[in-house]
């Protein structure tokens, strides 16, 4: 069994990523492996259901504007190159997949909420990212 040697990192940049990514960043470390951190959010017509006669794309360069300094902020004390800090817009799982695959990482560490019922096992964004993935998936409860 080989380790690790690229590490793909989803964040969703509530308070909970630092220790999220301190975890990974430790794992990165025993393993030699490299370390990528990745945001992906949801385009705004998703969010508002794609209905909304107005134009959003001015507000979309704001918050993408917003999610790159905050993303920085959080890689930025463990030295992650600006390269390896991914801001992807759609599907939180389908864009972590993609992710992956393009970069080589055979390791993507999420992030996992503790909630009621079936999703107290994984939550709906953590169970479609290891249902689909083409590599190992690590969730950190937070």
């Amino acid at each position: 069994m080989s380790t690790y040697s690229h590490i793909l990192v989803g964040l969703d940049l509530s308070d909970e990523c630092d220790a999220i990514l301190s975890k990974s960043a430790a794992l990165a470390n025993v393993c030699g492996a490299k370390l990528s951190v990745a945001h992906v959010f949801e385009p705004l017509t998703f969010a508002f259901g794609g209905d909304l006669p107005i134009d959003l794309s001015e507000a979309q360069k704001v918050m993408e504007a917003k999610v790159k300094k905050r993303l920085d902020q959080i890689a930025s004390p463990l030295k992650i190159p600006e390269e390896n800090q991914i801001i992807c817009i759609g599907l939180t799982a389908d864009e972590l997949h993609a992710v992956a695959l393009e970069r080589k990482a055979d390791l993507i560490i999420v992030g996992s909420h503790g909630r009621h019922g079936l999703a107290a096992l994984f939550g709906n964004t953590a169970n479609g990212i290891i249902r689909g993935a083409q590599c190992d998936v690590l969730a950190i409860r937070v």
